[in-house]
């Protein structure tokens, strides 16, 4: 019995032990088809034989379909191959047993036989589900990476394989399912955050002969966060002086809820009118807060103009020729960004009318029409919601951005990653694989409608997400799709109707507090220097010292790019 007690005790703390010292989090990824697939992540974590090198040990096929072992001529590197498929679950795949609350981030890579590139999407499948955890656009002749995830609500068996409607055969290597606490997954997350948004920074004070100034009384104070966290704003703000202060006072950006979109500018044809645009554009300036264009063109034809919608070829040509033009040349130089063509990984509306390259000429059209600095994004939904909607993969969406890019003015320079990011319950895991994947381009990314469906969660869940996007390095900035209006907001109000927070509004305050740095004071050592974490963005620093007239106040711009030592001259 003794002996029983100590092995359960000694298990236990092993567990314990692992549990506090688990692997960092590998955020590599990639969106190139390679002739060879990686190394499984982690060495495949809880996945046996991930790589095959033990032929087909610890898989076998799913559905009725067949899996064989295959093997590169050039390398010899070995593979399953699923074959003789008929229906979309004809796959190879394997157990597992899936821990109690849980995140799981899953890599494979993968390939198709023969034939055209083709959808494959992985799905776990547990006692009462089937959790679609990620998908890539597989092609023959090349290796493409899926990097996914989930969370496991519960302990038990589960198992993992691979799902395609195409009916060739599917390559599958270097599969791997790794688990993370939430505790391991939140400490990756902090320690992310203070590698790509805060600096150790380090204050020198000399007085005006160049002599450090010891005991020098220094104080350092946030100016303006560097991270552009903002909220969509509606027309009722105009008019609205509760809304105002309300918004103004934590807002540095901002998108127009629909105020800027052509049905609202030009509601009948060549009848256009900007004065509710320009009025809250103003509002915005006066206040120092950014704007997004949104949008020049959205794809849905639903959400055309009326008069637009049925319009023949030419008259067509004419209108869009019109609304570019005017839309564009007006803002031009006072908007931070363009939504030029919106959703169209979904919809298609001007593809249909004016060819596959429509959108590519829209994109390089908005940029002669502002040459200037404003990013031009390809804006879309569900590449971070939902991992079973494969027109938005994230293979997909940067196959769709090269399209643009091939013939975009200087080679892309200037293009963004729009992700909407209009959530149910999150999937965390999966929102931060996809963001590796697409942070694998090198454009800036913004979650740029941020919302999530009510619910008794619906704070907890905004906090998750928000959370996450300020930890990932590739994500630049994050609007709120939380335009106030009486009758009700979109999906997610952050106050009430006399602006009192609701409690995602105390989330949202809660981390606008955490995420700047709060006021610092201190005294200088002998050689003159104070040192301060900060997070990045515009300080006023003030230092003061018996051997000085007044005190002396300089601006310092802390960032990425920053150096961390900063001179302070008396």
């Amino acid at each position: 019995m003794k002996k029983l007690v100590f092995l359960l005790l000694w298990a236990a703390a092993l567990m314990e032990g692992s549990m506090v010292k688990s692997l960092p989090y590998d955020s590599s990824a990639s969106v190139e088809c390679l002739v060879e697939p990686m190394e499984p992540h982690y060495g495949g974590g809880v996945i046996v034989n991930p790589d095959f090198n033990a032929g087909l040990r610890g898989w076998s096929a799913f559905g009725y379909g067949s899996v064989a072992e295959g093997a590169s001529v050039a390398t010899g590197n070995r593979y399953a191959v699923a074959g003789n498929r008929t229906r979309p679950y004809h796959s190879v795949s394997q157990k597992v047993y899936l821990q109690n609350d849980t995140h799981y981030t899953l890599s494979a890579w993968l390939q198709v036989s023969h034939g055209v590139a083709a959808d494959v999407w992985a799905v776990v499948k547990t006692a009462d589900d089937f959790i679609h955890v990620g998908g890539a656009v597989a092609k023959p002749g090349c290796w493409s990476m899926l990097k996914g995830g989930f969370t496991a609500a519960n302990a038990g068996r589960a198992e993992i394989y691979f799902e395609s409607n195409a009916t060739v055969d599917i390559w599958v290597d270097s599969v791997s399912l790794k688990p993370f606490s939430k505790e391991e997954w939140a400490a990756h997350r902090t320690e992310s955050t203070r590698a790509v948004r805060r600096k150790m920074v380090r204050l020198q004070a000399k007085d005006s002969g160049g002599n450090p100034l010891q005991g020098a009384e220094v104080s350092v104070e946030n100016v303006r966060s560097s991270f552009p966290l903002g909220a969509a704003m509606s027309r009722e703000i105009l008019t609205n002086p509760g809304y105002q202060q309300w918004f103004t006072s934590r807002f540095t950006v901002t998108t127009f809820e629909n105020e800027m979109k052509w049905y609202s500018t030009e509601p009948a044809p060549g009848r256009e009118d900007y004065t509710v645009p320009d009025a809250m554009l103003a509002l915005a300036k006066q206040h120092g807060i950014g704007v997004r264009g949104h949008n020049v063109f959205w794809d849905d034809p639903k959400q055309q103009p009326r008069w637009v919608q049925s319009l023949p070829y030419p008259d067509l040509l004419a209108a869009a020729s019109r609304r570019i033009r005017s839309f564009v040349s007006r803002y031009a130089g006072q908007v931070i960004a363009w939504d030029v063509v919106n959703e169209n990984l979904h919809y298609s509306f001007f593809e249909r009318q004016f060819g596959w390259d429509a959108s590519t000429a829209f994109y390089a059209a908005a940029r002669l029409l502002d040459a200037g600095s404003a990013l031009m994004f390809m804006n879309d939904y569900n590449t971070l919601e939902q991992p079973g909607d494969m027109a938005a993969a994230p293979g997909r969406y940067v196959d769709r951005l090269r399209q643009i890019i091939a013939s975009y003015p200087e080679n892309g320079a200037g293009m963004a990653i729009g992700l909407e990011g209009h959530f149910t319950t999150p999937n965390i895991p999966y929102m931060r694989a996809a963001l590796d994947s697409l942070a694998q381009i090198g454009l800036p990314v913004w979650l740029t409608e941020v919302d999530v469906a009510g619910g008794p969660s619906q704070a907890q869940h905004l906090e998750e997400v928000l959370r996450e996007a300020y930890a990932h390095p590739a994500v630049q900035g994050v609007i709120l799709w939380s335009a106030w209006r009486p009758q009700g907001c979109y999906v997610m109000c952050l106050t009430d109707n006399n602006f009192r927070n609701l409690p995602q509004g105390d989330v949202v305050d809660r981390l606008l507090a955490e995420w700047r740095t709060a006021a610092q004071t201190g005294t200088t050592d002998e050689q003159g220097y104070f040192q301060a974490e900060v997070a990045h963005g515009d300080y006023k620093v003030t230092v003061s010292h018996p051997s000085l007239n007044t005190s002396v106040s300089q601006s310092v711009t802390v960032d990425l790019g920053s150096g961390n030592h900063f001179f302070i001259q008396a």
